[in-house]
């Protein structure tokens, strides 16, 4: 399953303001990718929160508190009892909107990034850019970029792009395990030595963020890996 949300803003606290999810082939992933990739089943509503939009969530996605004033409340999205993946474009943002389901989690920014290194920006829109040779079609499907369902839409094409460079990944799971592999960083990503490589990094503050009970687990896996 591919999804997206719209929220409320973009730090702690965040509701969904729309959520989107197209429901792909759960099988082996045919090497015929517009069969792998067809479209099962798919859903889009939008939600009424509890509390304001901000204004720069709201120039982002154009969904204002007007226009949700008749919608659910966020609390009644649940996923299908049968998803087996979430793959999503920093896809850890809308799992921890929609909950935190115990449900793997498959990240196109990741797999982006390290697909494609040596590109500037990894955005869902820069990489359509990227990919499509045809630029006025990929300024056409950005038009709608940053609603639910057109992100999501725009993700099931990039998500094709990434398989066709990966033509031995053809199970969920297997894909799962690269985007696990992807996620770990090569160089530090914030902080004081942000941009340092791993390798790199001094042995006192590796230390340091090895006993950081709330660091990001895939630096510290990069840091362990560094360490051995």
């Amino acid at each position: 399953m591919i999804l997206d949300t719209e929220t409320t803003g973009f730090t702690e606290p965040v509701e969904a303001i729309e959520v989107a999810w197209i429901q792909l082939n759960a099988g082996p992933i045919s090497p015929d990718l517009d069969l792998a990739l067809d479209l099962m089943g798919r859903f889009n509503q939008r939600y009424k929160p509890s509390q304001p939009i901000s204004f720069g969530a709201m120039s982002t996605h154009h969904i204002t508190e007007e226009d949700l004033v008749d919608c659910p409340p966020p609390t009644d999205f649940a996923l299908p009892e049968d998803t087996t993946f979430l793959v999503g474009h920093n896809i850890d943002f809308d799992w921890n909107v929609i909950g935190k389901p115990d449900v793997p989690r498959i990240c196109t920014l990741a797999l982006s990034r390290r697909l494609w290194p040596d590109e500037m920006g990894h955005s869902l829109g820069a990489m359509m850019y990227r990919l499509l040779e045809d630029k006025e079609e990929a300024r056409d499907l950005l038009k709608n970029a940053h609603s639910a369902y057109q992100d999501v839409l725009l993700t099931r094409i990039l998500l094709q792009h990434i398989l066709e460079r990966m033509p031995k990944v053809r199970t969920w799971e297997r894909l799962w395990e690269a985007s696990e592999r992807a996620r770990i960083p090569v160089t530090m990503p914030f902080g004081k030595h942000k941009g340092t490589a791993i390798a790199d990094l001094p042995a006192d503050y590796c230390d340091w963020l090895l006993k950081q009970s709330d660091m990001d687990p895939y630096v510290l896996t990069a840091v362990r890996q560094r360490n051995t």
